[in-house]
């Protein structure tokens, strides 16, 4: 028999949904469920909800609801779960994205490591329809999974001071972006010219866990009309 999904009690006022022992697109498509359905079911009982790989943090206002009528509702939301139609309705992502030897400083590496061609590492990253598992690390980081094995590399033994930002970047089995500039250990391949991340916006984050995305090739040309930095294009990574 299956211990999930299984309830944990995180502190006073929160609770973790445990959905599996490792994500997968149906563990993804329940807690996009769940997510959509809690929010509307708890209404102002809701202080938030945090999804991850295979879990849903649940976080309420102790005031105004209980860990009884909380569970309650989980149990409701979890016998209404409906595979397929939450399948169908899942959010497609595409994103443009400019791969090079100047904006992916590592991919002549990876295609050296996996023996492979720089053309074959572009092509294998544009064919799989990635989920967002979870967002993370930075506003508007998605972790995206998972990867063509073909391509998996690990992440650098020592990591940059300064990846800039849109740099299309796979770890092992996963991909990312950066939203914005920051520190990063994962292997560089190509830059986005699409923000991910805006404060002034409602959703913050273009992409939210559970989301589809693929990645697209365009030109240099085409990535400087969409908005991409040439100064992130001049600069050594």
């Amino acid at each position: 028999m299956s211990n999930y999904p299984r309830l944990v009690i995180a502190s006073e006022n929160s609770v973790i949904i445990y959905f599996s022992d490792k994500p997968c697109a149906t563990t993804s498509s329940q807690i996009t469920h769940m997510v959509a359905t809690l929010k509307n079911d708890l209404g102002d009982q809701l202080i938030d909800l945090v999804p991850s790989y295979a879990s849903l943090l649940l976080i309420y206002n102790p005031l105004v609801t209980d860990y009884q009528q909380v569970e309650q509702q989980i149990h409701s939301a979890l016998d209404c779960w409906q595979p397929q139609a939450q399948t169908q309705t899942a959010r497609h992502i595409e994103l443009p994205v400019y791969y090079s030897d100047e904006s992916g400083p590592d991919l002549q590496r990876i295609a050296d490591r996996n023996g492979l061609s720089i053309e074959q590492v572009i092509t294998a990253h544009q064919q799989t329809e990635y989920i967002a598992y979870a967002i993370g690390f930075a506003p508007g980081f998605a972790y995206l999974g998972e990867l063509d094995s073909r391509i998996a590399t690990p992440r650098l033994a020592t990591p940059r001071h300064r990846v800039p930002r849109g740099a299309v970047a796979i770890a092992d089995r996963q991909t990312a972006v950066y939203p914005a500039p920051s520190p990063g250990g994962w292997n560089l391949i190509g830059l986005c010219p699409t923000r991910l991340f805006d404060a002034n916006q409602q959703p913050n984050s273009l992409i939210q866990a559970g989301d589809k995305v693929r990645f697209k090739a365009i030109s240099r040309e085409r990535f400087i009309q969409l908005g991409g930095s040439q100064t992130d294009l001049a600069e050594k990574l």
